[in-house]
């Protein structure tokens, strides 16, 4: 078991490349079992724990997987039959849940455990299945020796449908997207979500033969495509916006100055207006953005909403640079009921933060001291970063699990912007 050491108070400096995105990369892996004509070539697959686990699942299923390196994968999924993956796989991430749409799509049936990943409250599945049930599938709840399993079985195959949701759900739309693709007729998604990863996607989809169109607005529409018409490609998954955004606000919260290379500005907008606001200096290049701080930091409100509003994602990474700037502000979970966990951390760590439901107030500009911390879930743990790095001290954070779940080679890519920051053994 390993944890990391950060002697804090140190600006970064330098540049940081950005690998692909995590989010979108876990839903083109699942879509690949779609492909029965030829293989899937995946590159810019970022090396993380997330992205590894995928390609376990799919393999279990007889998906025959070669890594060419660490971020390129091909996969053949010919020979890919219906089974229940194992547990012990499955309910260690959120994503595993795509194996729904994409068998049903497949095969026309599908069995998945219920799936694992950070617990933010309640994340129900109940719109993936109202989906699922509009393409005509019969969706139970079952047991298994493994324990609680969700089956899904239509009586011949996947009908198109006309599919309005309630709520915005980017796990609900990229399910329905994956059983749609070689549904009999037209599927049309009214109120879908509209993230980068959906678009990414869809584009891998269509690469392989499938007929997806309005990715990226609120309605998609899919025509399905005989399922041996879906061929292999080469795809390369796009960069990761929400790595961007964490070391954004790592140079940020530092008062460095850091040019983060390899990305879709476009895709970072939401964030860098808010940075701005707060009084970061932003560059926008062709695919890199430049941050830097040229005065001092001051509070602001933010509320996260789905794309392309300020992403729940970058939510607890936002929070400790309130931490650090002058003045209240006040940070609204829009998504998640319960993403407020990591807070005692930052406590412990000096920060000023009151909570009441979706709602923390920051009364920021106090100094913050290294402390022990543990990593709550992926996007927390860099936020405990985050707040090493601009701490007073020495920070321990454990649990780093979950941090490598998303995020690659954080510790070297810290290291050579200056950070002091290192990975320890400790015993069990």
């Amino acid at each position: 078991m390993e944890k990391i050491v950060i002697n804090g108070g140190k600006p970064l400096n330098g540049e940081i490349e950005i690998g692909g995105m995590k989010n979108g990369a876990l839903p083109i892996i699942f879509a690949s079992i779609l492909v029965t004509n030829g293989v899937s070539v995946l590159e810019n697959l970022p090396a993380v724990k997330d992205i590894d686990l995928s390609l376990e699942i799919i393999e279990s299923l007889g998906a025959k997987v070669e890594r060419i390196d660490r971020h390129t994968a091909r996969i053949d999924a010919t020979s890919v039959k219906v089974a229940e993956p194992p547990a012990s796989l499955v309910r260690k991430m959120r994503a595993s849940y795509y194996l729904l749409g994409a068998e049903l799509g497949r095969f026309g049936e599908a069995v998945v455990q219920y799936p694992g990943g950070c617990d933010f409250g309640g994340r129900p599945i109940d719109r993936h299945i109202k989906g699922f049930e509009t393409l005509g599938a019969t969706v139970t709840e079952t047991f298994s020796e493994s324990g609680k399993c969700v089956r899904a079985v239509t009586e011949d195959g996947v009908v198109g449908a006309n599919i309005f949701f309630d709520d915005v759900s980017v796990g609900a739309t990229i399910n329905v997207m994956l059983a749609a693709a070689t549904a009999k007729g037209l599927t049309i998604i009214e109120n879908a979500a509209r993230e980068p990863h959906i678009v990414d996607l869809a584009n891998f989809l269509n690469t392989c033969g499938a007929k997806v169109m309005g990715a990226g607005t609120p309605t998609i529409k899919i025509t399905g495509v005989d399922k041996n018409e879906l061929h292999g490609c080469t795809y390369t998954v796009v960069p990761d916006m929400i790595e961007a955004g964490t070391y954004m606000v790592a140079a940020a919260a530092t008062g460095g100055k850091v040019l983060i290379k390899n990305v879709i500005p476009k895709h970072l907008e939401a964030t860098s207006t808010k940075l701005a606001e707060m009084g970061v200096k932003i560059v926008e290049n062709d695919d890199s953005v430049e941050v830097s701080v040229p005065s001092e930091l001051t509070a602001t409100n933010i509320k996260t909403l789905p794309y392309p509003g300020i992403p729940t994602d970058m939510q607890p990474q936002f929070c400790v640079l309130m931490c650090v700037a002058q003045g209240v502000s006040k940070l609204i979970e829009g998504v998640f009921d319960n993403r407020f966990q990591y807070v005692d951390q930052l406590r412990n760590m000096g920060a000023s933060i009151e909570v009441n439901g979706r709602v923390a107030t920051i009364s920021g500009g106090s100094p913050l001291y290294g402390a022990s911390v543990n990593a709550s879930d992926l996007r927390a743990g860099a936020a405990m970063v985050i707040a090493g790095l601009a701490a007073q001290g020495k920070t321990e954070i454990e649990n780093i699990n979950y941090i490598n779940r998303g995020y690659e080679d954080i510790v070297e890519k810290l290291l050579a912007v200056g950070a002091d920051i290192s990975l320890v053994n400790i015993e069990d």
